[in-house]
């Protein structure tokens, strides 16, 4: 068994041993309180490490086990380049049931990944499916309509960005891509919210690490899912930045992995399922 294997299975088996069972009021923005289905099982402050081993995708296919051919797709809408909303793979997704109710009446969802990784012109153009048919709407746009968007004193950021100042200052310890909003806090609106909150990359002895934090994580549905995500997300981290500065980054290896989550939790049906016994 491998690090990451042996990682990924001792979440699994303390999970068993120390979770609790809790009554959810609210779950996706829908009150929940009376659905006996939504009870579930939650262990709070887990933290997951492991050393990466080296850059071959089938070896984390194989350690990690996600939703497979659909992470690998998803994860390239991930990093398209364009905030599109909703994309494509939402409806591939087999744990997806249901998932279109949440669309609004542009046909968005009010957040995904594409969004947050690439915030800078989020929003001004309506329920792009795509890459391609964001990209061709864009340059029918008039010049100047689609501005970029900015925080308090300054334009938004994104990914590429991150990469470039990761690239240039190998040391930096800014390199951190937050998914949570400040739209997001407290009570600004009561529909869904990103389980993510954001991640952090920082090389140090010629390894690139990442601390992947989340508030939220679904043991059945998610997590094998969003480990590898993150793999993925910090092999192309590691590999655009070799493009950028390669003098440095040539010589720079995958480091730590880490992963925080505030509330790991597992619907109860789903627990039994895995578990093979009641609460």
């Amino acid at each position: 068994m491998t690090g990451v294997s042996r990682a990924i299975k001792g979440v699994f088996e303390n999970f068993r041993w120390f979770s609790e069972l809790v009554r959810p009021t609210r779950w996706q923005g829908q009150d929940v309180s009376k659905m006996n289905a939504a009870l579930m099982k939650e262990d709070l402050h887990v933290t997951m490490q492991f050393d990466m081993a080296g850059e071959a995708l089938n070896f984390y296919q194989m350690a990690i086990a996600p939703n497979l051919p659909w992470a690998d797709n998803h994860f390239l809408e991930r990093v398209c380049g364009y905030p599109i909303n909703p994309g494509i793979e939402w409806a591939n997704w087999s744990h997806g049931v249901n998932a279109e109710k949440s669309l609004d009446h542009h046909g968005q969802f009010n957040h995904n990944y594409m969004e947050r990784y690439w915030p800078r012109k989020a929003g001004y153009l309506f329920a792009m499916k795509d890459f391609m048919s964001f990209k061709l709407a864009e340059n029918y746009v008039p010049e100047g309509s689609m501005p970029v968007r900015r925080g308090l004193k300054h334009e938004y950021g994104d990914l590429a960005g991150l990469v470039r100042d990761l690239a240039g200052e190998p040391d930096t310890r800014q390199a951190y891509l937050p998914v949570w909003f400040p739209e997001d806090t407290g009570d600004a609106h009561k529909g869904r919210k990103p389980c993510t909150l954001g991640y952090h990359f920082i090389m140090r002895r010629g390894q690139l690490d990442v601390t992947y934090y989340l508030r939220s994580c679904d043991l059945a549905n998610h997590f094998r899912d969003d480990v590898y995500l993150t793999v993925r997300l910090l092999l192309w981290v590691l590999d655009e930045s070799r493009k950028l500065n390669p003098e440095v980054w040539n010589g720079v290896v995958p480091g730590k992995f880490t992963m925080h989550i505030t509330s790991l939790h597992m619907f109860i049906n789903d627990y039994r399922q895995q578990y093979g016994e009641d609460e």
